[in-house]
């Protein structure tokens, strides 16, 4: 139950609209948004932090979860996309996100859109391809990645490392 999760991470791969689609028609929108300010660990990953955002030109008339204020756009400039392959991330000072992570991190994104939040203090690292894109957030416990963790390698693995270490932590203060 995403309840009572000590962390939550919402994956996604797709198209916006259809990832929207999906998550409603499941009733998962309210559990999530829930996860998502509740102040625990919570994680999202590619499509999983653009769904975050109010919504995305992707899908227009599409509402995303609204968490974090801003839209999500496509991506601009003279290069190809989708935006396939390595790439590295410029932390935010700070972050416990990308805490530990080698300077700089080499991360693997496939993306064609990001997102462009209202305030830059959401903002944990920030990427360049045809301009510079904002590559993760992080508002306290709320964590989320354009990247995929997942397939970036051993860089990947000590971020997911993070985002556990913060679920254990969150789970003793509450006990405590």
């Amino acid at each position: 139950m995403i309840a009572s999760a000590t962390g939550v991470v919402l994956p996604g791969v797709g198209a916006f609209g259809a990832c929207m689609t999906a998550l409603r028609s499941r009733g998962l929108e309210t559990p999530t948004v829930g996860a998502a300010v509740g102040g625990r660990p919570f994680l999202g990953v590619c499509i999983g932090m653009q769904m975050l955002f109010d919504g995305s030109e992707e899908s227009p008339g599409v509402a995303g979860l609204g968490v974090v204020p801003g839209c999500v756009e496509r991506m601009q400039g003279p290069t190809k996309l989708p935006q396939i392959g390595w790439n590295t991330v410029e932390a935010r000072a700070g972050s416990r996100l990308l805490a530990g992570l080698p300077d700089p991190p080499w991360l693997y994104f496939v993306h064609s859109y990001a997102a462009v939040p209202r305030s830059a203090e959401v903002v944990a690292g920030w990427s360049e391809y045809g301009g510079p894109f904002v590559a993760a957030i992080e508002a306290g416990p709320l964590w989320a990645t354009q990247f995929h963790p997942e397939k970036s390698g051993a860089v990947g693995l000590a971020l997911l490392a993070n985002f556990v270490r913060a679920c254990t932590e969150s789970e003793q203060e509450h006990d405590a």
